[in-house]
Formats: structure tokens, sequence, C-alpha cells
């Protein structure tokens, strides 16, 4: 049960994560930075390709919607581990309930 926990927690951290991603890059741009290489000699030089910001917004897009599929799999799993554990008659602890605080 503690791993499947685990295992949300990063999940959502992951989430998290890439959801920053794109607010990382201007900050670092406006800061004089190379936009993590998306402009190498800074924003007032920037020259890139018109699919440069396209490509980049629909790679953060899919592994955004990846990773909520994998937290949907682990948020199933915890449920069905503590349905099983209920059946089973097994103590369950008073956060492990669902809905539970």
């Amino acid at each position: 049960m503690n791993g499947v926990r685990i295992i949300i927690g990063a999940l959502i951290a992951a989430i998290v994560a890439v959801a920053l991603v794109p607010m990382l890059v201007l900050v670092d741009l406006v800061g004089g930075g190379d936009g993590w290489g998306l402009c190498p000699s800074g924003i007032g030089g920037c020259e890139t390709s018109y699919f440069t910001g396209p490509e980049l917004a629909a790679g953060l897009c899919i592994l955004v919607f990846v990773l909520l599929l994998l937290l949907r799999m682990a948020l199933h799993a915890q449920r069905m581990v503590v349905a099983r554990q209920q059946t089973r008659g097994e103590s369950v602890g008073r956060g492990d309930r669902l809905g539970g605080g």
C-alpha cells in the first residue's frame, strides 16, 4: 500500500514539474539566459524555426497525458488494494480507507 502511495506522489510531482517547464524557460530567457537551449544566443538574437515552440509544447503535452494515464492506473491499483484488504477482513488503517484522511 505504501509503495502505491509513493508512486502516486512521484507521479504528481512529475506532472507539476512538467507543467512548470514553460515558465522556467521564459524566466531563463528574461534573465538573459538561453531558455534552456531554445535560443542559444539569448532572446535578442533568437532565430529559431517556426516549429521549435510548438514542438516543445507538443512534447510536454504528450508527456503530461502519459503521466496522467499512469496516475490513473496507480489510483486504480490503490483502490483495488484497499478493496482486497477490506474483503479479507484485514485491518485497514484510518488513512488507508477511501475517503479517509
